[in-house]
């Protein structure tokens, strides 16, 4: 018997499953050339924030946010002398730690939150500074991107710390593209090949700083131009003509 009705009209409900987030607009083939591009230039990538050990290295990140790591180590280079463990800075005392710290931004705050994170240190860990991200990221001051930067370069564990060059770049080339730094995050974590993932925030970090600008990306110098998928790339300058009466 003939089933009645426009079976026609009978519409599939739309789907209710999320978009699948793009990874990276480059190949794998292309990723492995990206960072051996890298690589090429700088073998061995470190923080160019000023440490001697995991609590100064932990301090010297803490007090990077919204700071240049040129103006974080001019301030921690007297900080460091006069308080290089967490007793001593916590005996330092808040008001000394601020005047050493004066010079950057948000100085009132990072150096109350420095004296809480060497008290938590004492009274939780004997002094030492965890080597979890859970034990890390409970210290006061102490985010994500933080808790990432230590266990990378204190104790070697391939990490990745977006900042806002590492978003830039991440975004910009294709390589990682993400509207929020966790997705930049979780994506560069899938896509960056195990052999590349100690080192990989600090060539994008330093490939950001100096070659990579926000404004005026100096593309011409770039290791990794044809392999990014800016579409506005800088441009080589123009020769310019000689001027008049200049000798040859």
């Amino acid at each position: 018997m003939p089933i009645k009705g426009n079976m026609s009209s009978r519409r599939p409900a739309p789907s209710r499953a999320k978009p699948v987030a793009v990874e990276s607009l480059l190949s794998a083939a292309e990723i492995e050339r990206f960072f051996e591009a890298l690589a090429a230039v700088n073998p061995a990538p470190r923080t160019e924030l000023a440490y001697a050990d995991p609590f100064t290295l932990l301090v010297a990140v803490v007090l990077s946010a919204q700071a240049t790591d040129v103006g974080v180590n001019k301030a921690t280079k007297a900080l460091f002398a006069a308080a290089p463990t967490p007793a001593a800075m916590v005996a330092l005392g808040e008001d000394k730690v601020r005047r050493h710290i004066q010079s950057i931004g948000l100085f009132r705050t990072k150096a109350k939150n420095v004296l809480a994170l060497g008290r938590m240190l004492l009274e939780r860990h004997a002094g030492v500074v965890p080597n979890t991200r859970e034990e890390l990221e409970a210290l006061p001051g102490v985010g994500r991107k933080t808790a990432n930067v230590v266990l990378n370069e204190a104790f070697g564990i391939p990490t990745i710390a977006v900042d806002t060059h590492v978003f830039r770049v991440a975004n910009r080339t294709g390589l990682a593209p993400g509207a929020k730094p966790e997705a930049v995050e979780a994506n560069l974590e899938r896509v960056v090949p195990e052999r590349f993932k100690r080192g990989a925030h600090h060539w994008l970090i330093l490939h950001g700083r100096y070659v990579c600008l926000a404004r005026r990306p100096n593309c011409p110098a770039c290791v990794v131009r044809e392999l990014c998928r800016y579409p506005d790339k800088t441009p080589p300058m123009a020769a310019q003509p000689p001027r008049a009466g200049a000798r040859s």
